[in-house]
């Protein structure tokens, strides 16, 4: 996702953030082993179970180094396009940052990388004759290691923008979308457009893409009449969860997928709706690739076998992120313009 600074609405930076929200600075700031076992019952990332009233219980993640993953068959086709100077070792270089789950983090022996992210690499290599050597990498320093050579590819939630087009290639892979969580027993089921959130109390992120499309909303409303929005602020998640369930505010708008986890984890929210992560325009999250240098077309071709032959949804769906997933991959799509 695009990335943009941690400030408050005065510019200073706020003081006492949290180890949970610097892991997440990634995601909430927005425009943000080989596995050679076959699928079995432990293949997927999740298992969902429902409680003696017959509710759903939480779902219980993969988080270990031992991932069975979904196996990919090499597509020839999707193969014969891949450069010789990345096809000449046998490997994808392939730089994530695991700091977020479910797209990235490290596993519970702290130094593997699994998440949504490392299991459509590993499979995008596999499916173009290729062994994934999957790099750790802060999110800030992937521009620099693609254009200097040290990475093939980015899967890290990279949005695809225009002012980024001039220097790196693109093929889609997921949808950028934002949430609005409320808590699980709260009455508001439906958020789909700016009246839906006049009066509301939502908690969201300072000086973030959300805050803007928010605002926007807001100045909808008040030029119609409506209540305005209540914004919240918070230093922390801990601080913003108290918020939320003791019933301070009504919503929490921010980056989907890592809401959609904790959601999936604990069940103390729930989705009441998504929004595309540039507003009103549809934003894109896409694996990148140095400009010009003919990889994302292989990358491109690769992802629609994936996703033709099941593989791409099955990894969506044992993350819990099948509301973003694509029907097809797109070679440099639209990018938000820049601001």
């Amino acid at each position: 996702m695009v990335r943009q600074s941690l400030k408050s609405r005065t510019g200073a930076l706020k003081p006492g953030v949290g180890l949970a929200l610097a892991a997440t600075t990634l995601l909430a700031l927005s425009a943000c082993s080989d596995p050679r076992a076959a699928a079995s019952a432990n293949a997927t990332a999740a298992t969902n179970t429902t409680t003696s009233s017959g509710e759903p219980a939480a779902k219980t993640f993969n988080l270990t180094p031992e991932q069975d993953r979904f196996p990919a068959g090499v597509d020839e086709k999707a193969a014969a396009l891949v450069p010789e100077a990345i096809k000449k070792d046998g490997k994808l270089t392939v730089a994530v940052s695991p700091f977020a789950p479910p797209l990235a983090v490290y596993a519970t022996d702290n130094k593997t990388p699994v998440g949504n992210e490392v299991d459509i690499a590993v499979a995008l290599a596999q499916t173009l004759g290729l062994e994934a050597e999957i790099v750790p990498t802060a999110w800030a320093d992937w521009p620099l290691g693609v254009e200097s050579g040290k990475y093939e590819a980015v899967l890290s939630n990279v949005t695809v923008t225009e002012e980024r087009k001039l220097k790196f290639d693109f093929a889609s892979y997921r949808d950028d979308k934002l949430g609005f969580y409320a808590k699980s027993s709260s009455g508001i089921t439906k958020i789909e457009s700016a009246p839906d959130v006049a009066g509301k109390r939502i908690i969201v992120g300072s000086g973030t893409n959300q805050e803007s499309i928010l605002l926007r909303w807001d100045e909808e409303n008040k030029a119609k009449g409506l209540k305005p929005v209540e914004f919240q602020y918070y230093d922390d998640d801990s601080a913003s969860n108290l918020a939320l369930q003791s019933g301070r505010a009504d919503l929490t708008f921010g980056p989907n997928a890592t809401a959609a986890y904790k959601a999936a984890t604990d069940q103390k929210t729930k989705l009441v709706g998504l929004v595309d992560g540039g507003w009103p325009l549809k934003a894109s999250i896409a694996a990148t690739t140095r400009k010009g240098n003919g990889f994302a077309a292989a990358a491109q071709a690769g992802l629609n076998h994936l996703i033709e032959d099941g593989t791409y949804g099955k990894i969506l769906d044992r993350w819990g992120l099948s509301s973003e997933a694509v029907a097809k991959s797109e070679l440099n799509p639209a990018g938000l313009p820049k601001s």
